[in-house]
């Protein structure tokens, strides 16, 4: 593995599609900060990272937090100059619109868009002066049109969109390659098995090819680190090859 003098930090390392991303990374010689909530739940993570020759360090992080968000990313740069940032939160919740709260709306809002702008902000902040650097965007279906009972998901990932948009268009010509990837598709983890079993039935959980892995996903977002500055990808939608869209 060649090591190299450079961090990626990924805001919102969760169980799976977070978790991929910093294995992916990290296996390619990078120092990885790997943030979550519970700090505590990254223990496993950190030793298949480590077990594998890579390097991690894992924090405790609200993303909905400004002074963690900025912390977290300083500390990053501090270790070794801040390269990449993923921002992965999810929030993804489904609610019928009589049944979604104020206090829902917002912490929907606040997770998955408001986070967002802070954490491409402070990346910015921090790849400004060196004149480079990547900042990439988990989206979702939901960032495109709005479904039944995701009133809360869909209005704040078209929020992360435009965010991701208006950011690219002010940065990419400062050599600082912002890109938004729209997962258009279920991913392959246990809340996703049991919606889907729990809606369709157990049968729906027989095809394996509607499901994405969460690696396929962390191999999205290393093929837009891999884009040379003349031929830069802004958005990327993936799905499986058995999706109907």
């Amino acid at each position: 593995m060649q090591q190299r003098n450079a961090t990626v930090a990924v805001v919102g390392a969760g169980d799976y599609i977070g978790a991929e991303i910093v294995k992916k990374f990290a296996s390619e010689g990078f120092t990885v900060f790997a943030g979550r909530r519970n700090g505590d739940k990254l223990a496993p993570l950190v030793a298949e990272v480590e077990s594998a020759g890579g390097r991690i360090v894992a924090r405790s992080l609200d993303a909905r937090k400004e002074d963690e968000t900025t912390a977290f990313l300083n500390d990053a740069d501090k270790h070794a100059p801040l390269e990449v940032v993923i921002f992965n939160v999810g929030a993804n919740v489904n609610f019928p619109i009589l049944e979604t709260t104020d206090r829902v709306f917002r912490k929907v809002w606040e997770m998955a868009c408001w986070a967002g702008f802070v954490t491409g902000r402070e990346a910015a902040r921090l790849m400004l002066p060196r004149g480079g650097g990547k900042i990439f965007f988990t989206g979702a279906t939901a960032s495109l049109r709005g479904g039944a009972g995701f009133a809360a998901f869909a209005s704040a990932k078209f929020g992360l969109r435009a965010v991701a948009q208006a950011m690219a268009r002010e940065l990419m010509p400062q050599n600082i390659h912002v890109a938004h990837l729209i997962i258009d598709s279920g991913v392959d983890t246990a809340w996703v098995r049991e919606r889907r079993a729990q809606l369709w039935g157990e049968e729906a959980l027989d095809n394996p090819d509607l499901l994405m892995p969460p690696s396929s996903v962390a191999g999205a977002y290393w093929q837009l680190y891999q884009q040379p500055k003349t031929a830069w990808t802004f958005e990327m939608e993936i799905r499986p090859f058995g999706e109907k869209w």
